[in-house]
């Protein structure tokens, strides 16, 4: 059996640049399970000027084998958030600003599954790595430019009537 190696990289949502986080304390994205302020456990950056960060990231792991001649490929992708680079200012955020961070980290689980179906869909050759990095890559651009959309049609939250459209939009796109 031919094992690719794994690959890793974390997407820093709201800066946009790459993070390796080995060894960091994780999350993994669960339906029942939401983020609350004593999740973000980060120190607030000097000079940053945002009210709260939330950091997620799509992770994965895959192996390609030969079986019958054909390439086939075992793969796992997750979400994760990570407490220790999310962060949040006790006297300026409230409920609000916590229900659009939790957004964020759906956010990233709806381009999990994406990537997921992705990869199912996938016909892999010798050249599985690379296609599996591409699609890595495309999806985490994807997500991106998404997260920042989710950010300037709500205002960073203070648009209280995007913020409900854009929860009830990830709620019902989380059900399918």
């Amino acid at each position: 059996m031919d094992i690719i190696r794994s690959f890793l990289i974390v997407v820093f949502l709201f800066q946009g640049s790459a993070l390796s986080v080995f060894g960091q304390e994780e999350v993994l994205w669960k339906a029942d399970k939401r983020l609350y302020w004593k999740d973000f456990k980060g120190k607030v950056p000097i000079g940053a000027s945002a009210a709260a960060v939330t950091a997620s990231g799509i992770n994965y792991q895959f192996s390609a084998y030969y079986e019958n001649n054909e390439m086939k490929v075992d793969y796992e992708v997750q979400a994760f958030f990570y407490p220790t680079k999310s962060w949040y200012r006790p006297k300026i955020c409230n409920e609000i600003t916590l229900a659009h961070e939790r957004l964020h980290f759906d956010i990233t689980e709806l381009f999990a599954r994406k990537m997921r179906m992705e990869m199912a869909k996938t016909q892999f050759a010798k050249n599985s790595k690379a296609k599996v990095k591409s699609l890595y890559k495309s999806i985490l651009k994807a997500l991106n430019d998404y997260q920042n959309e989710y950010d300037m049609e709500t205002d960073f939250s203070r648009n209280l009537e995007k913020q409900k459209a854009w929860t009830a939009k990830i709620k019902k796109a989380l059900n399918n």
